[in-house]
C-alpha cells in the first residue's frame, strides 16, 4: 500500500481527540489509567500480526504507543503500518503502566492524526553514518536519542551555572560581542567592519567584568565568545560560550575555591537531574579509542569531591617528566601534556603560578617569583584538559601601563582599563570556564562538536 493511503493532516483536530488532555511523555505516569494524547513525533515503528508498535517521541521522551487492530477502524490500522519515520502525529489512547517499558509506560493507542506524513525516507537511518554526514545532517541528527541527552545535560550544567553565582551573591552583566581591540591577542580575533571602524568579535568578556566587579562587587557574564584559532582539535570551536565570574578583593586562592565549588556544584546537579540522559550517553558510546576506557558518567561523576589536586607549575612539569613528557619547564602546557597528567586522577587538578611569559599581560606577578604569575588552569580529569583558566588580575596602574607596553598592545586601545586603576583599585580575580568542553568532559565524548546545537569549527559554517 502507498503512503498516499495514510491519514491526511488535519487543520482541526477530530471529535474524538479534541478535549482530550495534552501528556508530555516525561510526565506520563501522573496520567496512569487516564486517556490522553501525545503530540510529537514518529520515532520508530514495527508490526506484529494485529498490533502495530509505535514509538513517539515529543522532545521530552519516548513512549510506545501500542495500536490493537480491534480497537481503531480497519482503515486507520492499514494506513499506520505505512506511516514514515519522522511523520509527526496526533496519538490518543490509555497510559498503561508497563515494567518493560524504558520509561515504565506505554500507550493504548485508540486514535490517531497524522499533522504532516513525512516525505520520502528519513536521511539518519539505523546503519552506521559517517561525522561528515551527520554534521551535515545536523538539524536531523538532533532528533536522536544521544543527542537528545547531550543537550538536556548541556541545559542543566546552564541551569546548575546561573543557580551557583546568583546563590552566592554574584550579579549577571552583559558585556560588549564587538570590541575595539583583544583581550589576549591579536592573532585569534575575527575582524569585522564596524561603520567605517575596524571592530573584532569579542574572546572574552573579561575587561568589561573587571569594570563591572568595580561597581558591583562581585559579577559574572554568561555568553558566546570567539576564537579565530586554526585548529582541529577536538578541544576546539571558533564559537563557544563562557561564563565568567570575577570578584573585588578576589585573591588566587579564593579564584581556586570559587572554581572548586562551581565544579562540586555542576556535577551533583548533573547527578541528581540527569542520570536517565547519563546513562544514555553511556549505551551509545562514541567509537573513538581512547572512549572506550572511560567510566560510566555517574560514577565518575561522583568522584569529583573537594578538595582537587593542587599542583604548582614546577610540580607539574616534574610530574610530566616521571610520565615521559619532555616539556621544558617554561613552556605552557600542551594538549598532550593535559592529557597525560589529568589521567593520573579522579578529580580535576589544578596547576597554579605559570610562567608569567606564557599567560596574557593582566596577569598579576607572583611577588614571590616575578617570573611567575598568579594564574591558575583547573583540567579535567581522563584527558580532558583545562576547562578553567583564570586568576588575579594586576591591579597597579604603572605595571599594567608597562605590561601593556612590552605585549606590544596600543596604549590607547587600554585607555579605559587602565583607568580602572586609577580610582579604588583593589586586589582582583576570577576565570574563564568553557562550556562546551565542560558538556564533553561531563557526558565523557570524544568531541566538543556534540556539545552545542549547531557547532561552529574551522571548516564548518552550516547548516
Amino acid at each position: 500500500m502507498s503512503h498516499d493511503t495514510a491519514p491526511k493532516a488535519s487543520p482541526a483536530l477530530p471529535s474524538a481527540i479534541a478535549g482530550v488532555p495534552i501528556a508530555r511523555i516525561a510526565e506520563i505516569g501522573r496520567f496512569d489509567g487516564q486517556r490522553v494524547q501525545v503530540r510529537g513525533w514518529l520515532y520508530h515503528r514495527r508490526s506484529k500480526g494485529k498490533l502495530h508498535f509505535l514509538q513517539i517521541r515529543d522532545g521530552s521522551g519516548i513512549i510506545q504507543a501500542v495500536m490493537f487492530k480491534g480497537d481503531v477502524a480497519e482503515a486507520l490500522f492499514v494506513a499506520a503500518d505505512h506511516l514514515p519515520q519522522e511523520s509527526s502525529l496526533l496519538v490518543a489512547g490509555t497510559v498503561r503502566a508497563d515494567p518493560r517499558a524504558p520509561s515504565g509506560f506505554e500507550l493504548a493507542c485508540d486514535d490517531l492524526v497524522v499533522v504532516q506524513t513525512a516525505r520520502g525516507e528519513y536521511p539518519i537511518g539505523p546503519k552506521q553514518h559517517g561525522v561528515a554526514f551527520l554534521m551535515d545532517h545536523r538539524h536531523l541528527w538532533l532528533r536522536s536519542r544521544r543527542q537528545h541527552a547531550i543537550l538536556r545535560v548541556r541545559a542543566r550544567i546552564v541551569k546548575a551555572i546561573r543557580d551557583f553565582f546568583d546563590g552566592q551573591g554574584y550579579v549577571l552583566v552583559d558585556t560588549p560581542i564587538f570590541t575595539p581591540n583583544a583581550c589576549e591577542g591579536t592573532s585569534t580575533l575575527f575582524e569585522t567592519d564596524y561603520h567605517d571602524q575596524k571592530a573584532y568579535l569579542s574572546q572574552s568578556g573579561q575587561l568589561y567584568s573587571e569594570a563591572t566587579a568595580m561597581a558591583l562587587g562581585r559579577v559574572y557574564t554568561f555568553g558566546p565568545t570567539f576564537r579565530a584559532e586554526k585548529s582541529k582539535t577536538r578541544r576546539h570551536l571558533t564559537e563557544f560560550w563562557m561564563v565568567e565570574p570575577e570578584a573585588a578583593f578576589l585573591d588566587l586562592d579564593g579564584v581556586i575555591d570559587l572554581a572548586e565549588d562551581l565544579t562540586c556544584a555542576i556535577c551533583a546537579a548533573v547527578i541528581a537531574d540527569c542520570g536517565a540522559e547519563l546513562d544514555t550517553i553511556d549505551a551509545i558510546r562514541g567509537e573513538a579509542e581512547e572512549q572506550r576506557d572511560l567510566k560510566p558518567r555517574r560514577a565518575a561523576l561522583a568522584l569529583v569531591q573537594k578538595p582537587f589536586v593542587r599542583l604548582d607549575y614546577g610540580e607539574a612539569i616534574a610530574r610530566l617528566h616521571e610520565l615521559g613528557s619532555d616539556i621544558a619547564f617554561g613552556d605552557d602546557l600542551g594538549g598532550d601534556d593535559e592529557t597525560i597528567l589529568t589521567r593520573q586522577y579522579d578529580t580535576p587538578v589544578f596547576v597554579r603560578r605559570y610562567p608569567a611569559a606564557v599567560k596574557a599581560f593582566y596577569m598579576k606577578r607572583d611577588p614571590a617569583d616575578p617570573l611567575r604569575s598568579l594564574s591558575v588552569d583547573m583540567l579535567a580529569p581522563e584527558g580532558y584538559g583545562e576547562v578553567v583558566g583564570g586568576g588575579q588580575r594586576e591591579d597597579d596602574h604603572d605595571t599594567l601601563a608597562g605590561m601593556i607596553d612590552a605585549h606590544g598592545l596600543p596604549r590607547s586601545a587600554f585607555d579605559w582599563y587602565l583607568d580602572l586603576r586609577n580610582y579604588g583599585s583593589v586586589p582582583h580575580g576570577g576565570f574563564g570556564l568553557g562550556l562546551e568542553r565542560t558538556v564533553a568532559w561531563v557526558c565523557g565524548l570524544p568531541h566538543v562538536r556534540e556539545t552545542i546545537a549547531f557547532p561552529r569549527l574551522m571548516d564548518r559554517l552550516r547548516p
